[in-house]
């Protein structure tokens, strides 16, 4: 009886063993060979019923129909143009007259969204492709629209190539010099920020150019040490290391000083604007209109809780404001991503009500319409009764009908929708999940990108009545190779803490077993406006459908994610609760994240970790010093360790100046708290993080010195904030595991 229950139990174990699926590797992880497909840099052509994208290999640009997604020609062929010859393409610009297109390649990254790349003028027409400039690498070339000129920046300066004459260039401005005076695109605080790269535009006559000019000469300078290294070497540093200085204004520090100036391209004038602006204001955008005499100026006061829009006349040099918007406590930088403008249209989102709604203007600034709370299809998770709108895809003149996506269920599910001219409100994408649209120009189509906790992005082609005309990507390749392997469930939870309703979502072991007691580790990220919890496949702190996550999952653990207070997609009391004390409440309710998942029958209590990058980093460290010991260990990546060593726009957006909230900057920040640190903590940061710089770690390094408190750290050559080349990211997330393994298993 013995020997055959021995053979049963033997027969069993190895049937469970072939019914078990692959398990996940780093390497695979941070190869990307989890990626799903896509499509690369989707350009709605003038032409209302065709789009444009590159090819897989790099090698063409063709252009699809917004109706069926077959494709209706190739507009570039880099084997076949005639003329000047290019590798692969990294972007193209299309001319408005759809005639010509500027090639981009041999890209050089600077910043997040800054670049110098080498541009060639490619005709359509006479398949022949020249050299935007010969004088060297250039930055943001933008086309006149007649589409005759481009102008572009090179070393900070601004020039003017005329097709219409042989592509004769001329420089703009001469007073452009690194680390002094940038023109045409914006410092480092403001691309970073402000979330864009290029502040010039020519008026509707294509006669002007209009542009920001920014004077860096009194910011501070900060210096990041720089080694040989590898991947790539910089052989320059082979003997001795060097460094790179760049202009960084930290919080209460001077920033650049901005102005508005006008070229006039016939008579060659250049005139300083008048705009009426404080002496450390802003301007994050400038943007044309219909009307030559009129440009687009968007400002802020320092402390961002004023947005005016002013109407510039480029040759009269008078500005007129046309909107005021304020807000309690701070603007939202979305409100810049999400700005349109039409031949007699502005259409803004303000949070002036307590939520992101709509607001559509003439171009004399008359309110003629808001979008707001929308009529609800049945509460979700976490749904209260107030629509949040997320992202606006445009306007449309003929119709009256305007386009955007909004949170309108509860935080989780973004769905796209289309207010009418009579006010009616249509869901163009009724199905729950992550929904995102590109539209085409004449706003008949659109490209919906949709996915949720469990599926991958799909990409369909929709009429602008949401029904699908044809599914380009449905990454079901990518679904059956999850499907081989052993990938625990996702799920959404909700709970209440003493203070206010927090929700998350789990990864559990796949072959969970409710009477065991598992460790946890809980990822954040938690800062201002951020959501981490959605119902979309990209979460988690590598994406891919959480796919580190499941492989912490296949090592034995339970994985954890909670948006805190502060975050976005609940309006504005739940997100701007944190202003002037950033850290505070968000690591409460971490804490409290920890103690009501130590009371679930299946959590260990005494092995629960956490851990997040930048931000995420920040709330990891001062979650472990929250004074209430609930974590067991934590990692902390590229984290900031106390505001004073961050930028100003970013850090006076939620805190003012060091000045004016002392105690908000020296009370409330790891460094402070170091001596209430609980738990194994592992530190990780890149020496060359432009972004959260080196310094954070090493002063918070220096206090938990000084509070005798052991840890760990790794210090990255020559990385920036993203932390990546070669090998780098597969052994910082090996790292980060191993040390998780150490001290919680």
């Amino acid at each position: 009886m013995i020997k055959k229950f021995l053979i049963f139990t033997v027969l069993f174990c190895a049937s469970l063993h072939v019914m078990a699926g692959q398990r996940l590797n780093l390497k695979d992880i941070t190869s990307g060979a989890f990626r799903g497909e896509s499509l690369t840099a989707v350009t709605p052509l003038s032409v209302g019923d065709a789009y444009a994208s590159i090819s897989k290999d790099g090698k063409q640009v063709c252009s699809y129909s917004f109706k069926t997604g077959k494709q209706a020609s190739v507009l570039f062929d880099a084997e076949k143009a005639r003329g000047a010859k290019v590798e692969r393409v990294d972007g193209f610009i299309m001319s408005p007259d759809g005639k010509n297109m500027l090639i981009q390649t041999q890209t050089k990254a600077i910043y997040r969204r800054s670049f110098t790349a080498t541009y060639y003028i490619y005709s359509i027409g006479n398949n022949k492709m020249e050299p935007l400039s010969d004088g060297g690498p250039q930055q943001t070339p933008i086309w006149s629209p007649d589409g005759t000129q481009v102008a572009f920046v090179r070393d900070n300066n601004i020039y003017l190539v005329k097709l219409l004459y042989n592509n004769a260039e001329s420089q703009v401005t001469k007073d452009g010099k690194r680390n002094e005076v940038i023109n045409g695109l914006p410092d480092w605080v403001n691309e970073e920020e402000f979330s864009f790269n290029s502040s010039m535009v020519f008026t509707a006559d294509s006669r002007q150019i209009v542009w920001v000019r920014y004077d860096e000469s009194q910011v501070k300078e900060y210096s990041m040490p720089f080694f040989k290294g590898s991947n790539p070497a910089r052989e320059e540093y082979a003997s001795y290391p060097g460094c790179y200085t760049y202009k960084y204004p930290k919080a209460g520090e001077d920033n650049s000083k901005v102005s508005l100036m006008s070229y006039d391209i016939k008579s060659h004038q250049t005139r300083k604007i008048d705009l009426p602006l404080d002496a450390d204001g802003y301007i994050p955008r400038i943007k044309a209109t219909a009307d030559a005499s009129k440009v687009a100026v968007f400002t802020l006061n320092r402390h961002q809780d004023v947005l005016r829009v002013y109407m510039a006349n480029p040759l009269s040099t008078v500005c007129q404001m046309v909107i005021e918007d304020k807000v309690d406590k701070y603007i939202n930088e979305n409100v810049f991503a999400n700005l349109a403008i039409t031949d007699q249209h502005i259409v803004l989102t303000s949070e002036r009500d307590g939520y992101n709604h709509i607001y559509l203007y003439g171009l004399n600034g008359q309110l003629q319409r808001t979008v707001g709370d929308l009529e609800k299809t049945g509460l979700r998770l976490g749904g209260d009764a107030h629509t949040i709108v997320t992202e606006v895809y445009g306007y449309d003149e003929a119709t009256g009908d305007l386009y955007f996506a909004a949170l309108n269920d509860g935080p989780t599910d973004q769905k796209v929708y289309v207010s009418r001219k009579n006010g009616k409100v249509d869901c163009l994408t009724e199905k729950n999940g992550w929904n995102t649209a590109v539209f085409s120009s004449d706003f008949k189509n659109f490209l919906c990108t949709w996915s949720d906790l469990n599926h991958p992005t799909t990409y369909s082609l929709c009429n602008n009545q949401g029904k699908t005309l044809a599914t380009l990507i449905d990454n079901q390749q990518l679904a059956d190779k999850y499907a081989k392997y052993d990938m625990g469930e996702k799920d959404f939870f909700i709970f209440t803490t003493p203070e206010t309703k927090l929700v998350g979502w789990m990864v559990k072991p796949k072959y969970f077993d409710p009477q065991k007691k598992y460790p946890v580790i809980m990822y954040q990220y938690g800062g201002p406006g951020n959501q981490q919890v959605r119902n979309a496949w990209g979460i988690g702190i590598n994406g891919q459908g959480a796919i580190l996550e499941q492989y912490l999952a296949q090592q034995g653990y339970i994985v954890v994610c909670v948006d805190n207070r502060g975050t976005g997609g609940r309006g504005v009391e739940f997100e701007k609760c944190t202003y002037l004390r950033l850290g505070e409440l968000e690591a409460r309710d971490q804490v409290e994240t920890a103690i009501w998942l130590g009371k679930q029958s299946y959590v260990d209590a005494a092995r629960i970790g956490i851990w997040g990058w930048s931000y995420g980093g920040w709330n990891t460290l001062m979650s472990m010093s929250e004074g209430r010991e609930v974590f067991a260990a934590g990692v902390a990546i590229a984290p900031p360790t106390c505001w004073r060593y961050y930028d100003t726009v970013y850090t006076e957006r939620f805190m003012r100046t060091p000045k004016e909230n002392k105690q908000g900057y020296d009370e409330v920040n790891p460094i402070a708290r170091a001596a209430k640190l609980h738990g194994a903590l592992l530190l990780c940061h890149g020496l060359c993080d432009d972004n959260v710089h080196y310094q954070n770690t090493a002063e918070y390094v220096e206090a938990l010195v000084q509070a005798d408190k052991d840890f760990s750290q790794l210090v990255y050559t020559n990385r920036n904030h993203s932390i990546y080349g070669g090998n780098t990211r597969n052994h910082l997330f090996r790292q980060c595991v191993n040390f998780f393994n150490e001290h919680l298993k």
